[in-house]
């Protein structure tokens, strides 16, 4: 009898364990049921890139070779474009002439959210595109503006995000994050969600 008692408790026990270890996998780690919107995802992903302020802008070299720079971008446009300023001799510069792709990387520690955009680089030397896009605090890395100074526009083919805050959140099993996929508009036209 009294081995049977011991039984029925370490049961219950093992089965209480089981119950909060799944609760609390289910909440730290994502692994919800829950579904978010186009819109949701990209106007989280809006809020995390402003309350970054920089990114991480990740290009290929010649040899295959990443690298990547802090950068002080301006907010994404209502396409989620992103542009830069920078100098036209740069290594980046000639990265991005020889391979457009490139990853920008956007985290808030606050928060505990992170938004990575893969997408197309395009070097912008247009007078008013580069009178349009400038900020005063670059004047002294950039004292002759026609010459010194590029811009590097970004279009988003694929943007991962998670924001513990929200609630959006990578998949327990395979720690994949949430997307959106941009078409040749420039449109978010597909989500998935792990």
């Amino acid at each position: 009898m009294l081995q049977t008692s011991v039984a029925g408790k370490l049961a219950v026990c093992t089965a209480t364990l089981v119950l909060c270890t799944a609760s609390l996998t289910a909440s730290v780690f994502g692994q919800s049921q829950q579904r978010w919107s186009r819109e949701e995802l990209i106007a989280t992903a809006r809020e995390i890139m402003e309350a970054s302020r920089y990114c991480a802008l990740i290009t290929v070299g010649s040899n295959g070779q990443t690298h990547a720079r802090t950068m002080d971008p301006f907010p994404p446009d209502e396409h989620m474009m992103v542009w830069f300023g920078t100098n036209p001799r740069s290594r980046k510069v000639a990265e991005i002439r020889r391979n457009h792709r490139v990853i920008l990387h956007y985290f808030d520690r606050e928060s505990a959210a992170y938004v990575t955009i893969s997408g197309t680089a395009r070097l912008v030397n247009d007078p008013k595109e580069k009178a349009r896009r400038w900020k005063e605090e670059w004047k002294a890395f950039y004292p002759d503006r026609a010459k010194d100074f590029l811009l590097i526009a970004v279009t988003p083919n694929e943007l991962e995000i998670v924001s513990e805050k929200r609630g959006i959140l990578s998949d327990s099993i395979r720690w994949t994050t949430p997307k959106v996929r941009f078409g040749s508009k420039n449109r978010a036209e597909t989500l998935r969600k792990p």
